[in-house]
């Protein structure tokens, strides 16, 4: 063959293979997205068979983006991280009509407008993920991770049919756009699924979302192509060029390009019509072939959308509207009570096994001993179950049955059942004393200070902790720093490098920033948010252990419990103890540095109290400058108070600071103080 001939049929080849992909394309797109296919799956299948003998036969012209490429590639060893394009935001919910009122109410009031435009779709109840395209052709997926940082799955999205590879190409697509979606398994396939593991003899999911996950994140994805994932896509978070003024049309946009979005959304032009579409979807849910949990709620106007703004973790101009959750009967076979973290006890029904929206729940909460009482809920008794949220077992109430025998009310064990500690009572709630000692107490505490929010140190799982606290290697947070390799290698599933690389996680760990620190050691009511309120107000861990109740109550957002609880840990000699092990260990938590803070400024630390009235300032006045010097004012003298401003009339605060020996200023000494300093 001459070089002529064989120039022309390479051009035949390229010509047939691009026509191929370009007609196998309209099929997966007619098949998988609209559900409307125009040929047999005969037809399709020689289509599909002709284009992979072709690509044999020209293996140098197969492209990423063809019909083949979505099964195939070597297994990962893990998966890269990915920074996403913007973050993947999660939403915040509502469940009752006064709440999704009032969500409507805030966004008219905000916007100053008599009537909001909504976009509402299904909320679907799979895995997020973000999708990139460029020049039409699909480059790269991740999972939404912790919304700034994802997986990336490419390999395993490529082998999902409802994804295209390939955009049409038409005049409005943009050269590079960012577009979040939800991956999910259809209920069909997910039951046949689980039936086939069962008859294996292996364990199933608990629901269709933890199936999805488990696909989408398999390191081989010829495991994934087996799983028969669908995705829907429903946001255009990014684009080269974006003329859209609403939600609706950007989600439009995304079909004409050949993406598959919900088909089930409807544009609202009140609030008053999406809860006719909530109440419609609620009564169409169980004949849908996927599941839902609710509606999304979004303002459709996007210049509106840019107005309102975000939170640090949700957009304020969204909401999810959950639907309520399922409920099922079932029979109570004991009440025991579990010990948490915290060493609180909470009641636990052991149920007779009930499906609830596909999953098999034996086992429900019932929250405190009041609830218990409440509910009047007793072994024996049949009862209401519901998956709060769709997600965490619940006992809705007790269902009177004729003639059924009941068990005796329900008290609560007076010493605890894990380490034979006292237990005690604070309202509500009941607590095991043996905070050092109670194994339930001090695994859940070791996983939570090592988890990802707190000192996040990678390889200190509840396995992992199980193991160091029933060998005795680890009896308080300090012990962890004082882990050999001769240790690690003596447990379960350690060898040199997974040793080494915790040991190293653990030296790397022994700078935490002061939130992450404070919300690490796991005391009562101290959540990331409280935590990080509390070192942005006093910067420095000795300032926390050194605050009064008092002066803790005059941090914004601190209330009366939290501020007994922290004064509380503190207090307790056996957690000082081990605070101090730490620091010797050689655990520095940092403060926060930054000029503006309190503690760099001349007054940091000094307590003052205001007493009687003065002549030169009001009360707010003075407050205000020995606030912006550093100072705090608070309400109470005591020993730490360092001075007591008297004005005129000074009530007993002024015989409180004799007593004590506190340095008292009049109206002159406290002015020059402050003109000292400033």
């Amino acid at each position: 063959m001459d070089l002529f001939s064989s120039h022309s049929e390479h051009e035949k080849a390229e010509s047939r293979l691009q026509e191929l992909r370009k007609q196998i394309r309209h099929h997966d797109y007619l098949y998988y997205v609209q559900s409307r296919p125009e040929i047999s799956d005969a037809e399709y299948d020689r289509l599909f068979k002709e284009l992979q003998e072709l690509e044999g036969q020209h293996p140098n012209q197969i492209t990423p983006d063809s019909p083949t490429q979505r099964v195939g590639g070597a297994s990962l060893d893990q998966f890269s991280k990915v920074k996403h394009d913007r973050a993947l935001l999660s939403l915040d919910s509502v469940l009752d009509v006064e709440d999704v009122l009032a969500f409507d109410a805030r966004m008219r009031r905000e916007l100053e407008v008599e009537q909001v435009e909504y976009s509402v779709e299904p909320k679907f109840d799979g895995l997020s993920i973000e999708l990139v395209y460029e020049n039409g052709i699909f480059v790269r997926g991740s999972t939404r991770g912790d919304g700034v940082t994802g997986e990336d799955v490419t390999s395993n999205l490529r082998t999902i049919r409802s994804l295209p590879l390939h955009l049409q190409q038409v005049s409005s697509l943009p050269t590079r756009i960012v577009v979040r979606g939800e991956v999910y398994l259809p209920l069909p396939d997910f039951q046949e699924l689980n039936r086939r593991l069962t008859e294996r003899g292996e364990a199933t999911f608990a629901n269709p979302r933890n199936m999805a996950s488990g696909s989408l994140r398999q390191l081989d994805p010829r495991l994934t192509a087996k799983r028969p994932l669908v995705v829907t896509c429903y946001d255009l978070m990014v684009s080269s060029s974006d003329p859209f003024a609403s939600h609706w049309e950007a989600v439009s946009s995304l079909a004409t390009w050949g993406l598959p979005i919900p088909t089930l959304r409807q544009l609202c032009s009140s609030i008053a019509e999406v809860m006719v579409f909530h109440q419609d979807m609620i009564e169409k849910r169980e004949g849908l072939s996927y599941e839902i949990d609710g509606i999304v709620v979004k303002v459709n106007n996007r210049s509106y959308q840019d107005r309102l703004g975000e939170k640090s973790r949700s957009p304020r101009w969204a909401t999810a509207y959950k639907f309520p959750p399922r409920k099922e009967l079932t029979k109570v076979q004991d009440i025991v009570v579990s010990v948490g973290r915290t060493g609180a006890l909470t009641p636990v029904a052991l149920l007779d096994p009930v499906e609830v929206g596909g999953v098999t729940i034996s086992r429900a909460t019932l929250h405190n001993i009041e609830e218990v009482a409440r509910k009047d809920v007793r072994v024996g008794d049949t009862v209401k179950v519901e998956r709060a949220g769709d997600v965490i077992p619940d006992i809705v109430e007790r269902v009177p049955i004729p003639g059924e025998h009941r068990g005796e009310p329900f008290t609560v064990p007076t010493h605890c059942p894990v380490c034979e500690s006292s237990v005690v009572q604070e309202g509500p709630i009941y607590y095991c004393t043996g905070q050092t000692v109670c194994t339930a107490q001090l695994k859940g505490g070791i996983e939570h200070f090592a988890s990802k929010g707190a000192l996040n140190i990678e390889g200190l799982g509840k396995k992992t902790v199980a193991q160091l606290v029933d060998e005795k290697f680890v009896r308080d947070y300090s012990d962890i720093y004082w882990l050999t390799k001769e240790q690690l290698l003596q447990l379960e599933g350690f060898a040199d490098k997974s040793a080494t690389q915790l040991l190293a996680a653990i030296e790397q760990s022994k700078a935490p920033s002061l939130e992450r620190f404070l919300f690490g050691l796991g005391i009562h009511h101290v959540g990331s948010h409280v935590a990080k309120v509390l070192a942005s107000h006093f910067g420095a861990l000795e300032n926390v252990i050194a605050a009064t109740e008092e002066e803790l109550l005059q941090v914004h957002e601190i209330g009366s419990e939290t501020a007994h609880s922290v004064v509380t840990f503190f207090a307790e000699p056996r957690n000082m103890a081990v605070l101090n092990q730490m620091k010797e260990l050689g655990v520095q938590v940092e403060t926060i540095s930054s000029d503006d803070h309190v503690n760099s400024k001349p007054l940091a630390g000094k307590i003052f109290v205001l007493t009687g009235g003065l002549d030169g300032y009001s009360r707010q006045d003075a407050k205000q400058r020995i606030e912006r010097l550093g100072g705090r004012v608070t309400s109470s003298v005591s020993k730490k108070t360092h001075y007591v401003v008297a004005g005129t009339d000074p009530g007993s605060k002024l015989d409180d600071a004799k007593k004590l020996g506190v340095e008292i200023l009049n109206e002159e000494k406290f002015t020059a103080l402050l003109e000292q300093e400033e």
